[in-house]
């Protein structure tokens, strides 16, 4: 018999530190269900797509979005331990800017082209929350995009030349026009949405239902 597959839209957005999670616990729920085919596309979304070009400086934005200081210590805490469960050392005082994602998001999609896209993901993850890096860098980008196997003077000439900016905020606007108002949020087969950094339990749950449903339909 053929697996059944399963194809996700995973909605993310790299400075989302749920979306970290999320894609973790993903990773793990796939790896328990070796009998289902799974296909991955990351679609792009943006927290807030009205930050400048440069970025903003994170203590003050977190300040300005967390006035509550002890809100905002619990909510790094409970995403520390949580984090601490999948492999995550999210280092949240080290960050030095929130940056605008839509350069990032950018080299997720060349990266999808060259089917190289889980590892832009997980790398971009990793550079912002663990190793603190300063995504509003064109060279921060640059060298990660190099990192997980892209051209770097072709990556260099795309971010230049504006490649695909328009294409990227057509789809962070097709998600809104979906009613997706926050992240991260998986579509699994264009028609059921899981909201949330759901635990890898629930996701294999869910998954295995869809699976089998999905299965039984077409018999």
């Amino acid at each position: 018999m053929n697996k059944p597959r399963l194809h996700l839209d995973v909605i993310v957005d790299v400075v989302c530190p749920w979306c970290f999670l999320g894609k973790r616990r993903l990773d793990a729920a796939m790896e328990e269900l070796p009998d289902i085919d799974f296909s991955i596309a990351y679609r792009p979304y943006q927290l807030d797509p009205n930050l400048p070009k440069a970025g903003a400086e994170r203590q003050a934005y977190m300040r300005g979005k967390f006035p509550d200081r002890n809100a905002l210590d619990e909510a790094h805490a409970r995403l520390t331990d949580m984090g601490r469960d999948v492999g995550i050392a999210y280092a949240f005082d080290a960050i030095p800017t929130v940056p605008n994602t839509l350069d990032a998001h950018r080299l997720i999609r060349w990266a999808q082209e060259a089917q190289l896209g889980d590892e832009m993901v997980e790398h971009l993850f990793k550079l912002y929350f663990e190793d603190a890096a300063d995504l509003t860098q064109q060279d921060v980008l640059i060298a990660a995009a190099e990192t997980v196997g892209l051209d770097e003077d072709e990556v260099t000439m795309k971010l230049d030349d504006g490649a695909d900016v328009e294409i990227v905020k057509a789809d962070i606007a097709h998600a809104s026009a979906l009613g997706i108002s926050g992240v991260p949020c998986i579509i699994v087969d264009r028609k059921f949405a899981i909201s949330g950094a759901q635990s890898s339990d629930i996701l294999v749950q869910a998954f295995g239902k869809i699976a089998a449903e999905l299965q039984a339909a077409a018999r």
